[in-house]
């Protein structure tokens, strides 16, 4: 490799470690690499792909660290290439309300879509945009946005009203939280609780 090559392959590294991004589309590399000829971005790719520089993840995916050090949510979510966060079955799992593993990270955004990437299995559920961006409940957690338990409740209860949890849920908190979102309200469930 020429000396120019050699510079030329250092700013660009450069480029991409000062995103602190970990993950970058095509498109992404196509800009910080400021290379328009599609041919030209393919045969760069390819060439740091080979020396180790960067790593395939998915197609149209990459990143500086293998695949298998990849945390499988920020994966997920970078996966997904739109707004999105962690919420319903997986949020709720792990704080007690879902006892059962259901095998899959769940996320809300403006699409409905099933995929597995590395071995790892996502859903994410379409929402409208209105609900979508409504920040309440919704804080980052370790680089990716993520629903407070009661977000993924109301959240899960907006897809699934009768959706059954194994731990009490503070019905009152949900239904002004339900409220504050816009978000249909569920009183038959309220109902139930009054009566347990």
């Amino acid at each position: 490799m020429s000396t120019l090559s050699k510079n030329v392959t250092a700013k660009r590294i450069a480029a991409l470690a000062a995103t602190k991004s970990m993950f970058f589309h095509t498109a992404d590399l196509a800009l910080l690499f400021g290379i328009r000829n599609p041919n030209t971005l393919r045969v760069t790719i390819s060439r740091y792909l080979q020396s180790g520089l960067l790593h395939r993840v998915h197609r149209g995916l990459y990143s500086f660290l293998p695949p298998q050090e990849l945390d499988p949510i920020l994966l997920g979510s970078a996966c997904l290439h739109r707004f999105s966060y962690l919420s319903t079955e997986t949020v709720l799992m792990r704080e007690g309300y879902i006892l059962q593993d259901i095998g899959t990270h769940t996320f809300v955004s403006s699409v409905s879509r099933r995929f597995s990437v590395l071995g790892q299995r996502y859903v994410s559920r379409r929402l409208q945009e209105r609900f979508l961006h409504h920040p309440a409940g919704i804080t980052w957690q370790n680089g990716v946005l993520t629903a407070s338990p009661l977000r993924a409740l109301a959240d899960l209860l907006f897809f699934d009203p009768w959706y059954h949890v194994d731990r009490p849920v503070p019905w009152g908190e949900l239904r002004h939280l339900q409220q504050t979102i816009g978000y249909p309200l569920t009183p038959h469930r309220y109902v139930d609780s009054a009566r347990a």
